[in-house]
């Protein structure tokens, strides 16, 4: 496989997680698939990390998001059997 193609896949991969997340958080269901709505959170949680206590809330936000993978019995970091 070429690499373009393997760069590609990966990419593709690591995207289809991220859109996973944002089912996992309920956000679609939340927001009745709002697109729009979803973004401006988006830009909301990105607006907050510029700031000067971006350390801060990146710590917060890291333990809840462990805390909850953990509850769901999933390993934190590990990528999915088969990767």
């Amino acid at each position: 496989m070429r690499d373009w193609q393997v760069k590609r896949r990966e990419r593709t991969r690591h995207l289809i997680e991220l859109g996973g997340l944002v089912v996992k958080a309920g956000l679609v269901d939340l927001t009745d698939d709002d697109r729009a709505a979803m973004y401006g959170a988006f830009l909301t949680i990105a607006d907050q990390l510029r700031r000067a206590d971006r350390a801060t809330a990146l710590t917060l936000w890291q333990r809840r998001g462990k805390r909850a993978f953990n509850m769901e019995g999933e390993v934190v970091g590990t990528p999915p059997a088969g990767a």
